[in-house]
């Protein structure tokens, strides 16, 4: 298959410094021809570094979006201009993959959705972790497990003050729900949720510690798994003073248990202990995992390559009804806290 042509909508910090680099690393796949952001001059800058001719610099979306050269456009936005991008885009019959979170508030993720579902052309949402292959090895060993009945899910680490994504506008003053929780905790939902299912209820409380974070930036919860008798608990925040960087998931089977570990994000470990009970304990099994250096970047982009390029948007993996249920998570994060800690619902589309 030939590569396909990327327009690309917005061209900060990490359309320079993330998705770029992989769709130059693959010219089998990509071939970024056109640019369009609100700064025109950063939008110049990012086709001297993608290396196409500066009159595919454009003046505004619409025109890129129409440009009959791009076969789709990679839009990275504020949240709270995702829908009216995927709305230009359907109209054009122009697939496009937007980047996290799915929307600003509940109200627009439902309406992404809906419009989605009722159109043939791949929509999808970066929600890169979703791509990891820690969780293809641990899913593998899932069954030798049993019955899972609880996990315990940490993601916590220090602030860091020189934060080059912390430090634009729209993380500093956010207009999505969550802020930081979403932004960020998205990637952690969508790494417990593929392994353990969607969460059906939630308790939590979230609090903001740094200023800068610009909304509640750590949540603590206990969980209750939908269709199951699993419950767990979910901790994310990097807002804390000097401490080590943990990130794992703990499932806990009837038959044994599955350690995801990745606080080092460079060598990534499964590990996988079966047994019925303390007498019955095989020896601990320990599954090294290499992941691609983009951390699931590229693999998002060859999963949405193939769903373009094969015309079947069923190939996607992070679609919209899988983000609406991420964010629906941190909606449900926020509600609780609000109500000191009062289980509540996590809405469902």
């Amino acid at each position: 298959m030939a590569p396909l042509n990327v327009g690309v909508v917005g061209t900060g910090i990490f359309a320079r410094d993330g998705h770029l680099p992989v769709f130059q690393a693959h010219p089998d796949k990509f071939k970024v021809v056109a640019a369009y952001n609100k700064t025109k001059s950063k939008a110049i800058d990012f086709a001297k570094l993608a290396e196409f001719p500066e009159d595919k610099v454009y003046d505004d979306m619409d025109s890129l979006i129409n440009d009959k050269n791009v076969d789709y456009v990679d839009a990275l936005l504020p949240a709270q201009f995702n829908l009216d991008a995927v709305k230009r885009c359907i109209a054009a019959n122009k697939p496009i993959q937007i980047e996290k979170p799915i929307a600003a508030n509940m109200k627009q993720a439902r309406e992404l959705v809906e419009i989605a579902e009722k159109t043939d052309l791949p929509i999808a949402i970066s929600e890169n972790w979703s791509f990891l292959q820690s969780i293809n090895v641990a899913k593998k060993h899932l069954p030798r497990i049993g019955e899972i009945v609880g996990f315990q899910h940490n993601s916590t680490g220090p602030f860091v003050l020189h934060n080059k994504y912390m430090a634009t506008s729209w993380r500093q003053h956010p207009e999505h729900i969550g802020g930081f929780l979403s932004d960020g905790g998205v990637h952690q939902l969508a790494l417990v949720t593929s392994l353990v299912g969607e969460f059906e209820s939630i308790s939590a409380l979230t609090s903001q510690v740094r200023e800068a974070s610009g909304d509640d930036d750590i949540v603590f919860s206990t969980i209750k798994i939908r269709d199951s008798k699993c419950i767990g608990s979910f901790s994310y925040g990097s807002a804390f003073g000097a401490t080590d960087k943990w990130i794992y998931l703990k499932i806990y089977g009837v038959n044994g248990s599955i350690m995801v570990e990745l606080s080092n994000k460079a060598a990534p470990v499964v590990r996988v202990k079966v047994g019925s009970d303390a007498e019955h304990s095989g020896e601990e099994e320990v599954y090294n995992v290499t992941e691609d250096k983009s951390f699931g970047v590229y693999e998002e982009f060859t999963n949405f390559y193939d769903a373009v390029a094969k015309k079947d948007k069923s190939l996607l993996i992070s679609t919209p009804r899988a983000a609406f249920h991420h964010l629906a998570c941190v909606a449900a994060f926020i509600e609780s806290s609000a109500r000191k800690g009062d289980h509540v619902d996590v809405e469902k589309y």
